[in-house]
């Protein structure tokens, strides 16, 4: 009991990533005792031995415990050293189940903070992909254009919206809009990146054929200007010319598998941008609200 506060020793999470684990733990241990009133201090980002010293003299001085979940080896040690030094008790959620693992696998641990932590991340994160890619199908929502991290334009049945979804799937934002002679793309087409639009070019015959089964399958073969050639030869004219104005990058997907278009893309994104794992960051939005 800390007898300055009149209030039970706080217990101390130590980790060298943000220690959310350790503080779970502790937390529902600790909702077993209503109005327990103890506080637990998280210490995230230890890296140096200067921190730990500094935590364990914090919790001498307070009479607290120190919990930590250290999954750096050496670091983990240093930490028990001191706290038996200075007679702080400590809790070690770690070290015994690496030690145990350690021995039972004999593979090397990797030691570092965070890694379950970042896996969950890239989960939501490719939620994220997929909601944003479903919600920007189709040219709804062309406002938020700048906050696709790609967006691909084409003709309708040139493919748009499975190569986004199987984008969406390795986590990219991806938004899509149609190109439809005698109706003008929306202006924000033009006011981002170029090199994060790509424009699907496909030939007159597959074209043909996408539409004739769509329309077979809608039962709607009555729509003959859908499938009229004539007008697939101007529909596929306009759609080079945008092509040419937004100086996108064309993508041809004629009789080409989606991973392959999809690899391709990602290829150009890889090019120009820097980006760590996935995620891109464009410099010709710096500054800008996406969060890229």
């Amino acid at each position: 009991m800390n007898d300055q506060t009149n209030r039970p020793s706080p217990i101390y999470v130590v980790s060298g990533g943000k220690g959310l684990s350790g503080h779970n733990m502790v937390q529902s241990l600790l909702i077993q005792y209503p109005n327990n009133n103890v506080q637990v201090i998280l210490v995230p980002h230890v890296v140096e031995e200067s921190q730990l010293q500094e935590t364990v003299q914090k919790a001498k001085t307070d009479g607290g415990l120190i919990t930590h979940t250290m999954v750096q080896q050496s670091m983990r040690r240093r930490l028990i050293e001191l706290c038996a030094v200075h007679g702080v008790p400590q809790i070690d959620f770690m070290g015994p189940l690496a030690e145990y693992l350690d021995e039972k696998l004999e593979i090397p641990s990797l030691q570092s903070p965070g890694l379950f932590r970042e896996l969950k991340q890239q989960y939501f994160d490719r939620i994220d992909a997929i909601e944003f890619t479903l919600d920007h199908d189709d040219g709804v929502s062309p406002q938020r254009l700048h906050e696709a991290e790609i967006v691909l334009c084409g003709l309708s049945r040139s493919g748009k919206t499975p190569l986004s979804v199987y984008l969406a799937l390795y986590g990219w934002k991806v938004a899509n809009v149609p190109l439809v002679p005698g109706i003008a793309p929306p202006d924000e087409l033009f006011q981002i990146d170029p090199g994060r639009v790509f424009g699907l070019q496909i030939s007159k015959n597959q074209l043909l054929s996408h539409r004739v089964k769509r329309l077979r399958n809608f039962n709607n073969t009555d729509n003959t200007s859908y499938v009229d050639e004539q007008r697939l030869n101007e529909e596929i004219r306009y759609a080079n010319l945008i092509f040419l104005k937004g100086r996108f990058t064309v993508i041809p997907v004629t009789n080409k598998p989606v991973e392959s278009s999809a690899n391709e893309i990602i290829g150009y994104m890889s090019s120009r941008f820097n980006f760590g794992g996935r995620k891109v960051h464009s410099p010709f939005h710096e500054g800008s609200s996406d969060k890229e």
